[in-house]
C-alpha cells in the first residue's frame, strides 16, 4: 500500500505518514489506533517488532 493510499484511508497527510515511517514523528496512541483502523489491522500489529526468520 502506498503512502497516498494510506492518506486516503486515514485522513493523515502523506508527509505525516512519511515522517512516521522514517522515525521523525512520534504518534500518539490515538493516532496509532486510527491508522490501524484505516489499515484494517490491530493497533498492536503496528508496534510489534518484526519476527526474526
Amino acid at each position: 500500500m502506498t503512502q497516498e493510499q494510506v492518506e486516503e484511508r486515514s485522513g493523515f497527510s502523506q508527509q505525516y505518514i512519511s515522517g512516521l515511517e522514517r522515525g521523525q514523528r512520534n504518534p500518539t496512541v490515538i493516532t496509532l489506533y486510527e491508522l490501524a483502523q484505516a489499515l484494517g489491522v490491530s493497533h498492536v500489529e503496528l508496534v510489534r517488532p518484526p519476527e526474526e526468520t
